[in-house]
């Protein structure tokens, strides 16, 4: 039998309708109007909003959750990816000097704490040429693209390193959450590749499940939170361990004494090579090209 014949007597059809299918039936029979049809138990579970927020279904929501980006990445042929970790207040290099400008008549705190966000500007930088350098390389491994960028979808780092990619012609994931205070994607994140969360454990989740190396550079809470829930990862044995390049020894050794908690004995000091310490982008690249053996 040809597949002709056996698309004409439907062996391979399905026998049962998809759920969009059964959405649109739902559709049309509520164009008639009647008690039972109007009534929110009436609607289908999977299309009821209301149902789908009820406390009751947190564990539903977060197997979507998980389920969502898992689905895109895939689809996108994502197989790896760099994963770019950084603040969102540090100003880009072009917006420094009217950054400066002006904090000239703020308080003297104030004006000291707009002077070290501007000092640190030259990150923004060199997450940019990060991005740029990955994208640029185009690793192809079983099919799938390696080492894809990818940020949290907000500004600053964030926008630095899916402007690298998008500069060096390639696209790159932005993993956005939502917030009290309104953080939209920015304008560098391929747009099919621009996820949201809700849940702060499933957007973590989802940036070290493909992540192939990891580059953080100076940031707030948010950032202490994804480097040290990595670091805790790989020192407990539940991760394998990846390269983790840490920009701005100043920064980090001025705010976190590593070698101050390995002498204490809450750590080992073997903890402390789980890192890598970098500057610049270039020196970053390198290090990922020896240790992966790219023949950069």
């Amino acid at each position: 039998m040809t597949e002709e014949e056996r698309r004409k007597r439907g062996i391979q059809d399905r026998k049962f309708y998809p759920a969009h299918k059964e959405a649109q039936f739902e559709k049309k029979g509520l164009e008639t109007h009647t008690p039972q049809t109007e009534h929110p138990s009436y609607k289908l579970a999977f299309q009821d909003t209301d149902f789908l927020l009820r406390e009751e279904l947190r564990p539903v929501r977060f197997q979507l959750e998980l389920l969502k980006p898992e689905m895109v990445l895939d689809e996108a042929g994502v197989g790896s990816t760099l994963v770019m970790y950084g603040s969102a207040r540090i100003p880009p290099p072009d917006a420094a000097e009217a950054a400066l400008e002006g904090a000239k008549d703020l308080p003297e705190y104030d004006r000291k704490v707009v002077e070290n966000l501007v000092a640190k500007s030259k990150y923004y930088d060199e997450a940019r040429k990060l991005g740029k350098l990955a994208t640029e390389k185009s690793i192809i491994e079983d099919g799938k693209r390696q080492f894809v960028v990818c940020s949290g979808g907000g500004p600053s780092i964030m926008e630095a390193a899916n402007r690298g990619a998008s500069e060096a012609g390639g696209e790159s994931i932005g993993l956005n959450i939502i917030l009290p205070h309104e953080q939209a994607p920015n304008s560098y994140v391929t747009p099919y590749l621009s996820l949201n969360f809700h849940y702060f454990a499933l957007r973590k989740m989802h940036f070290l499940l493909r992540a192939r190396a990891v580059a953080v550079f100076p940031g707030g809470f948010g950032t202490f939170d994804e480097l040290f829930e990595l670091l805790t990862l790989i020192q407990t044995g539940k991760m394998k361990p990846i390269p983790i390049l840490l920009f701005g020894k100043d920064f980090w050794t001025r705010v976190v004494d590593f070698e101050a908690i390995a002498e204490e004995g809450t750590i080992s000091k073997k903890d402390l090579d789980l890192f890598r310490w970098c500057e610049t982008a270039e020196e970053a690249w390198a290090y990922l090209c020896d240790f992966y053996d790219l023949g950069c």
